[in-house]
């Protein structure tokens, strides 16, 4: 059984990070401690650079990250005991654990990682108003659920798997650095999805089926990109969904441990990661990125010169805001202001007295939704006057992590209720200028809307599975202000540039920037959103920096 969190230890670790002297000068400069940003410390430091991580937040990991809160916990006979919980922001599970690039980039590092299987008999299980659907493990076992529920559009589900294996096809040859030769023979094994590559999914499953209920069901994990199926590349919806075919899995210990083994990979290789620090500005000079200038940090600002500069922060506000239009080439300004970000999440996090099993909950993810119609749930989403929670995905890190002490009290059991809403500010009757205060929270139209969202989703749970409602003993929730105000991502988006076929694989920035000495990580680059995409822009980004700064890193 994993031990419980040592709080007291993580905190002076926050503290000493968030207080440390600052290097003025350096090899590497990295904007943000996100996963990505920290993979491309690790991997850097470990070949004999100097580098220094900053980030505003007070803990490092970006959405790899879980907060902490104490939760005092009344007993029956009225004696109250104090007790701690850990809720992730934004991992929940993460695919192709076995010998998949997430291990291989940890292993590189010098990491070995536990990871716990989800239920390979539906990781992901489907609710819709009269039937559920199981997602295995395995594209062929879904196909075969597939063609049990919908017998009469085998021939569809056909087309839509041949999808599935050519882009798993793809992916593979990439993930092994395929020889040019090896990819175009792949490629010509692989025309479906060659073909797609221009495509939306939604246009793709037009080509497969009209049964409102199967694009339903093929749509069921949109959530994990956050877009309808009328601007999604088709490309990245079979790409993520391969991605957990291969096993969904939750890291042992809780989401946070990756982030955390990683930077104390960083700290023993002689680099820092400095926390409460905040970039001002990318220094450029004579058209090159040299440095960077601080925030404030206990009234001081710190210009800290290095050879190259790294920005795992969002990839908008990199280019327009930290590095300025005037030190773009006029195209790249242009592009980056038509940029069009991803989705938002709210999240409502809960402490739960007694054994969720007990309920029917099961280790797999819930997705639920009120009807069929995908596109129009994200339209109304984004459109309707008031804001609302339209379906929700219902988790539990307790259960995909059973032996840990780290998530709730004994006794109790997390449950993580989340739901695609508006991210932009004024949404939720927040100027653009106060995100980064404390003072909207207290501001009595954000909060009654926060609680109604959050009332609606733990109803929600409660229609799924009654009784949950009254075992309830520890409830908060976050809305994309709060998630804009931690990571100071446009628009509150988790998930970096939307990937639209134009916004998806050469259509996204690669990991060398616009300017000279500047460099990109992130869920905004070339190698996609989410931890495994992070972990490896991170990664292929200090190959390049390797590349240009003369050293070596060690392969993944």
């Amino acid at each position: 059984m994993s031990r419980a969190p040592e709080d007291a230890l993580s905190k002076e670790v926050s503290r000493r990070r968030s207080r440390g002297d600052v290097e003025t000068d350096v090899d590497v400069a990295i904007v943000g401690c996100g996963i990505g940003g920290l993979v491309a410390a690790g991997y850097l430091a470990q070949a004999g650079l100097k580098v220094a991580a900053f980030d505003s937040h007070y803990v490092a990991g970006g959405g790899a990250t879980q907060f902490a809160r104490a939760g005092a916990l009344k007993e029956p006979d009225g004696t109250v005991r104090p007790g701690h919980y850990h809720f992730d922001v934004g991992l929940h599970y993460i695919g192709d654990c076995v010998d998949g690039m997430i291990p291989r980039i940890l292993r590189g590092l010098g990491i070995d990682q536990r990871f716990v299987p989800m239920d390979p008999d539906g990781f992901d299980t489907l609710v819709f108003p009269d039937f559920e659907f199981r997602i295995p493990v395995g594209i062929d076992a879904y196909r075969e659920r597939l063609v049990a529920a919908f017998p009469s559009e085998r021939r569809g589900i056909d087309r839509y798997v041949k999808l599935l294996h050519d882009v798993n096809r793809l992916l593979h040859a990439g993930e092994h650095r395929a020889g040019k030769a090896k990819m175009a023979w792949t490629a010509l094994r692989s025309l479906t999805a060659i073909r797609a590559r221009e495509q939306t999914i939604g246009e793709f499953l037009a080509t497969c089926t009209r049964d409102p209920r199967l694009i339903a069901v093929l749509l069921g994990q949109s959530g994990d990109y956050g877009l309808p199926p009328s601007e999604v590349s088709a490309l990245l919806h079979a790409g993520l969904s391969v991605h957990y075919f291969r096993g969904a899995y939750y890291p042992e210990g809780g989401g946070q441990v990756l982030a955390d083994r990683i930077a104390e990979r960083i700290e023993a290789a002689g680099s820092h990661i400095h926390l409460r620090c905040g970039i001002e500005k990318i220094t450029v000079a004579n058209g090159r990125a040299v440095g960077l200038r601080t925030e404030e940090r206990r009234g001081t600002a710190y210009d800290v010169r290095a050879r190259v500069v790294l920005s795992n922060a969002d990839l908008k506000k990199t280019l327009l805001e930290l590095v300025g239009p005037e030190h773009l080439p006029s195209e790249m300004a242009t592009r980056a202001r038509q940029f069009t970000m991803g989705g938002a999440i709210f999240m409502t996090f809960l402490g739960v007295r007694g054994d969720l099993r007990d309920l029917g909950f099961r280790n797999t993810n819930y997705w639920c939704f009120d009807d069929y119609d995908m596109e129009r749930l994200y339209q109304e989403n984004r459109h309707a006057g008031e804001v609302k929670a339209a379906a929700a995905y219902i988790t539990s890190a307790s259960l995909k992590d059973p032996g840990s002490l780290i998530h709730a009290p004994e006794g109790v059991q997390t449950l993580e209720i989340m739901s695609l809403v508006p991210g932009e500010a004024r949404r939720w009757g927040v100027q653009e200028g106060d995100v980064d205060g404390w003072g909207y929270k207290r501001d009595g139209a954000y909060k009654e809307l926060k609680q109604r969202i959050e009332d609606s989703l733990v109803d929600r749970a409660e229609a799924l599975f009654p009784g949950v409602k009254d075992r309830i003993v520890y409830r908060e929730s976050a809305t994309p202000v709060s998630h804009s105000r931690f990571t100071r991502a446009s628009d509150g988006t988790g998930y970096g540039l939307a990937a639209t076929p134009a916004q998806f694989g050469k259509g996204r920035p690669g990991y060398r920037g616009p300017v000279p000495g500047l460099y990109l990580c992130g869920g905004s680059t070339r190698s996609g959103h989410g931890i495994l995409g992070a972990m490896m822009s991170g990664y292929n980004a200090a190959r390049r920096i390797a590349q240009e700064l003369d050293v070596k890193v060690a392969d993944a």
